[in-house]
């Protein structure tokens, strides 16, 4: 079986003990045997501990909380997703007090958020960067928007979070308007209005578009994404395709992303238009299923699982 190997921290890969290279963004694969039960160590610089696992057929069933595994068919990729630094010391980021509530960011092997008030939340939180805390005003109640990396959290008067997003711009007056980048090829962006009654926001609308122009090499995986994030896919298709693009989300299913196709699965199939679609099974355990588009005149004209 082919594994392929990201990591979110540069670091390096040992197989039985051996050196077997670097892992990083970028994907390297090893062909191994899941009988054979093989112990990964898994070891990032920046003194930063490392992970080990065993790869076997149980890692693909039920992954350790700090790994990803995709299901890739015969294939199948491992991400480790969260080292742990050597010194887990208590590190307070930022504290404050905010309507009667304490707030306070701190790291502790990763970062969280307390909030201590006529009652105690913890939340964790993703974003590692910079801490940036702004009160605001939500539909005449008070709230609190707070920063951590990438990371967007709005918290209420009532000491609860309200709303988390990476990568958002929020925007605050008698309702809530959010605007999101996506990292797709043709730029989509989003932006969602709330409204919000001091306990919780309710979605009033949402819009997505593109925000540039893609190739024809490519076209298939912007539409993929466009389905995705519920902008305007149907601009790729064919006027025959056209009348059926209402059950084109149902058709695809709940997927979560759109990935490129792995080495071996273009070498199998060099002329198919195919992408990878990803569908959750637990919350660190995917299953890849890939798709091909067919296209007539430059637009989509049937689209069709890689059997």
């Amino acid at each position: 079986m082919r594994i392929y190997f990201l990591s979110s921290r540069k670091a390096i890969l040992k197989l039985n003990g051996l050196y077997a290279g670097g892992v990083d963004a970028f994907e390297r694969h090893v062909d191994m045997d899941l009988n054979d039960g093989i112990l990964a160590e898994i070891t990032p610089g920046d003194n930063f501990g490392g992970l080990n696992f065993f790869i076997d057929d149980s890692l693909f069933a039920s992954p350790p909380p700090f790994l990803d595994c995709y299901l890739l068919g015969n294939e199948a990729l491992i991400y480790a997703r969260t080292f742990m630094p050597a010194d887990r010391g208590l590190n307070v980021i930022y504290q404050a007090r905010f309507s009667g509530n304490l707030m306070t960011v701190f790291d502790l092997g990763e970062r969280y958020l307390a909030i201590d008030g006529e009652k105690y939340n913890l939340y964790k939180l993703k974003g590692r960067g910079k801490v940036q805390a702004n009160e605001r005003s939500l539909a005449g109640y008070p709230v609190i928007e707070i920063i951590s990396g990438g990371e967007t959290n709005i918290i209420s008067h009532t000491g609860e979070r309200i709303f988390a997003g990476e990568g958002v711009e929020a925007y605050f007056g008698e309702s809530l308007t959010v605007r999101e980048s996506f990292a797709t090829c043709a730029r989509v962006c989003a932006e969602s209005t709330y409204s919000y009654d001091g306990e919780k926001l309710t979605l009033l609308s949402c819009t997505a578009k593109e925000g540039a122009p893609v190739g024809e090499k490519i076209m298939h995986f912007a539409f993929f994404e466009s389905v995705l994030h519920r902008a305007d896919f149907e601009k790729y298709l064919s006027p025959d395709l056209i009348p059926r693009a209402g059950e084109i989300r149902e058709y695809l299913g709940d997927f979560t992303g759109v990935s490129v196709p792995t080495e071996s699965f273009c070498l199998a199939h060099p002329d198919m238009a195919a992408a990878g679609l990803i569908y959750p099974k637990k919350f660190n355990l995917f299953e890849v299923k890939y798709f091909f588009v067919e296209t007539k005149d430059g637009k989509i004209d049937n689209i069709a699982p890689v059997e």
